[in-house]
């Protein structure tokens, strides 16, 4: 009998052994998964299971699907994990309600840039995912959960329902890293650039997870896109465009042309001036207009209204910020419970800033303007 306990002991023992080899980094990452506070719809975890980019890169995933596939292969190691995004188009070919609201801004006092973000969508949960790369910076980064498989009736509140979460480290939509590298996204209706010049694709959200980790200035992060062909989900629809930031005052919006084979367009923040914004439409000198205009942007998400009103408020303060006035002027460009014509109600899923010498992160989660939820890389 002894030694049928032992060896029952040492076939479980080497059980635990195989799978922590197998899924070590997986499950130390699961375990650190918890809910923010209060917010029942907010979540953190520290991304602790390696991950190759320079493998991805060479896999050229050029949709959500094919990124879906790698994820989770990576994550379930041969297990049938099923992961479903909500990143699909509507009747008309795009995400509808998809509009966002990025800029930076000088501290007051001289002493850095705040990074603040408005990501405007349906009501989701949201991920803050903390990843310290052997290969790479270290960041902060925010992922809306609804991307890999999460809904407001499908939240991480037990072990095999936290798996998904792991595809949280291929999917930001905004972030900062120690250096103090801010990367956001915005949505452009129908404009789902798809660049093929012959180097290896990366996808939508995969592009910002390379600035996180590979670059400290705008100009790394330029040149980096460079070096690769961007492509967007085209079952998707929507395109994007992306302002990148970084911790001495460089700012810069990145774009694709649509009318010339989806080429990288890039537009700089002025030297003289301490502030660039940007929403949900184009503002590359071939396209910008003062005017609503559907070939340029999102007229439906009122993204030239929105772009006016920061403006206005930036250069009132000439681009100078306290952390209290980004936070409300974020605020004076959320939505809540607006309804469009379709019946599809939107909200303002967070409201983030990033102060990019602290390499901190201030979130205010649905609107909830009376509590503001802090992360920081210092702390780890």
């Amino acid at each position: 009998m002894k030694k049928v306990i032992l060896w029952v002991v040492g076939i479980v023992a080497a059980i635990c052994i195989a799978v922590a080899c197998i899924w070590g980094g997986e499950i130390a990452s699961i375990n650190t998964i918890s809910q923010v506070g209060n917010n029942e719809y907010l979540y953190q975890m520290k991304y602790k299971a390696a991950y190759d980019l320079d493998d991805l890169i060479s896999r050229d995933i050029d949709s959500n699907a094919k990124l879906l596939d790698y994820v989770i292969g990576k994550i379930g190691k041969g297990l049938p994990i099923k992961i479903k995004s909500a990143q699909v188009a509507d009747e008309n070919g795009e995400l509808g309600v998809l509009n966002c609201t990025s800029f930076q801004a000088a501290k007051s006092g001289g002493d850095g840039f705040w990074f603040g973000r408005n990501y405007d969508f349906f009501k989701n949960p949201t991920m803050v995912t903390v990843s310290s790369p052997k290969k790479g910076y270290a960041s902060i980064a925010v992922s809306d959960m609804s991307h890999f498989g999460y809904g407001l009736d499908k939240l991480p509140d037990k072990f095999l329902s936290k798996l998904n979460c792991l595809a949280s480290i291929y999917a930001p939509v905004d972030g900062i890293n120690e250096k103090g590298l801010c990367a956001s996204i915005m949505a452009l209706p129908k404009q789902a650039a798809h660049q093929d010049s012959g180097k290896h694709k990366v996808g939508t959200t995969v592009i910002i997870r390379l600035w996180l980790d590979r670059c400290a200035t705008v100009q790394e992060a330029i040149d980096l896109t460079a070096s690769l062909d961007i492509c967007h989900d085209q079952v998707v629809g929507s395109g994007y465009h992306y302002c990148v930031a970084d911790a001495t005052g460089d700012c810069a919006v990145i774009e694709f042309d649509k009318e010339d084979g989806w080429k990288t367009m890039v537009v700089r923040k002025k030297a003289d001036e301490n502030a660039m914004h940007v929403t949900n439409h184009l503002l590359s000198e071939k396209y910008y207009t003062t005017e609503p205009d559907p070939a340029v942007g999102n007229i439906h998400s009122r993204s030239w209204w929105r772009y006016d009103t920061v403006k206005e408020y930036l250069n009132a303060r000439d681009g100078i910020l306290t952390f209290e006035e980004a936070q409300e002027c974020l605020a004076k460009v959320h939505w809540e419970n607006l309804r469009w014509e379709n019946g599809t109600i939107e909200d303002t899923q967070y409201s983030n800033v990033y102060d990019q010498q602290n390499i901190r992160l201030a979130l205010r989660n649905w609107n909830d303007y009376g509590t503001t939820c802090y992360f920081s890389l210092k702390n780890e």
